[in-house]
């Protein structure tokens, strides 16, 4: 008799989804048993993702049980709308990789916002709520989980909470109304006052509620005084050790993810092509690597310095070989949107930077998350987007440091964030809310 307490976990992202949305909760899960919580996953059986990633298939813990259900997205209309291909897969966060977006694609942007709410997986809320509460009826659970965004997830663990009462925590990996794109959606002022209807609802109904940073606790404090519990992102060990792996022979500054606009980081590269301008030895040693998908506005500005010889596009890898390049590259590049909300912004790429102790150089807030992170384990270097010298004089300590052959971190404190010490976290929470 298995005598673990169950745990419902209400997911969007599943593999074979790839991305940075199926991470966390993946990793979660992996450990989760070990202390004493047995998962159950509920997933869409046929979600619109944003790319595929089968290497993740071998995290799934032998024996879990996914319950699937169908679920209906309003994505067939909008590829119609935008003139794209069936089988064509939408970006996430307001990337066009093309072209400027056009009346048709603003449209669709103003009819998501005002009319998908809190987001275009709304439809599947109620037909979730109606299984679900069938389904815990013969098979019950001792807490739920919902993880957003998608935050509709949240709408359906809510539904479910009335109905049956059982506890609640509600994880945010990105903020709701604070998101870095929300002022783009063209709210009307009563689709705006729904968004943040259903945001307060959740803080006020979740038994628990965790989140991914200080400074995100901070702001959902402003919205509801309560407590908030920060469980960060990380690395799980099993991805980053016993690699074999050769740093890059060129200097190869390497972003990984998606490049949206609001990362464009064009301070760095003017002062990149001034630096290969102006030294013959930076220039024929150079090489950006992109790993992910490229906002047009990011190509016009690498073309604008003429940095196009030097850069490597790779539209998309699985997360092993992710892995493999991160443990290659000689700087890795961690790009904060230039939002609002960039203190809050603790990307979980970042960690797994940090686990492959090579040089991280961080474009963003100085007094922001990922700062503070870096500061603490040593792992790299944080300049402000807009300090073109800063930038120039970091590249050429790189560079310096790169053709001495001193490319490794000796970063420190970087075991609080292993995947299975989080788990650890997150176990003492479900546990403090099952009765």
């Amino acid at each position: 008799m298995n005598s673990k307490r169950r745990v419902l976990i209400i997911s969007y992202y599943w593999p074979p989804s790839g991305g940075a949305g199926v991470q966390r909760w993946l990793k979660f899960v992996k450990y989760l048993r070990e202390f004493g919580l047995e998962p159950v996953i509920y997933t869409p059986e046929n979600p619109e993702f944003p790319s595929l990633d089968e290497s993740l298939f071998k995290d799934i813990p032998e024996g879990i049980e996914i319950v699937r259900t169908p679920i209906w997205e309003p994505y067939r209309f909008y590829k119609k709308l935008i003139g794209a291909g069936k089988n064509e897969r939408i970006n996430a966060g307001f990337l066009s990789e093309k072209k400027r977006p056009g009346m048709a694609e603003k449209f669709s942007i103003w009819l998501r916002g005002n009319f998908f709410i809190p987001d275009a997986r709304k439809f599947w809320i109620r037909p979730s709520v109606n299984f679900l509460v069938k389904y815990l009826a013969q098979k019950p659970v001792d807490a739920i989980v919902s993880t957003g965004p998608p935050h509709s997830m949240h709408m359906i663990a809510l539904g479910v909470k009335k109905k049956t009462g059982i506890p609640w925590l509600a994880d945010f990996r990105d903020p709701w109304t604070n998101i870095d794109f929300y002022h783009e959606l063209m709210l009307s002022g009563w689709a705006d006052k729904k968004h943040h209807r259903q945001e307060l609802s959740v803080l006020k109904e979740a038994d628990e509620v965790v989140v991914i940073s200080r400074s995100m606790r901070t702001d959902f404090t402003g919205i509801l005084n309560r407590d908030y519990t920060v469980i960060t992102n990380g690395y799980d060990m099993d991805d980053v050790s016993n690699l074999e792996t050769v740093p890059d022979k060129k200097f190869s500054i390497s972003h990984i993810g998606t490049m949206v606009k609001t990362r464009n980081p064009e301070a760095l590269w003017q002062a990149l092509s001034k630096e290969a301008g102006q030294n013959p030895v930076f220039a024929a040693n150079l090489e950006l690597k992109l790993v992910g998908s490229v906002d047009y506005s990011v190509n016009e500005s690498l073309d604008r310095a003429g940095l196009r010889q030097f850069v490597k596009l790779v539209s998309y890898l699985p997360h092993d070989e992710v892995v493999k390049v991160q443990q290659q590259s000689q700087v890795l590049l961690l790009l904060i949107n230039d939002t609002p909300n960039a203190k809050v912004i603790l990307p979980g790429k970042f960690f797994e930077y940090m686990a492959s102790r090579r040089p991280i150089l961080c474009i963003g807030p100085k007094d922001g998350d990922a700062a503070r992170v870096i500061a603490e384990t040593g792992s790299g270097m944080v300049v402000e987007k807009d300090d073109a010298l800063g930038l120039q004089q970091a590249v050429q300590e790189l560079f310096s440091r790169f053709l001495s052959g001193d490319t490794g971190m000796k970063s420190h404190n970087i075991g609080n964030y292993s995947r299975r010490e989080l788990t650890a976290a997150l176990a003492g929470r479900l546990n403090h809310i099952i009765r």
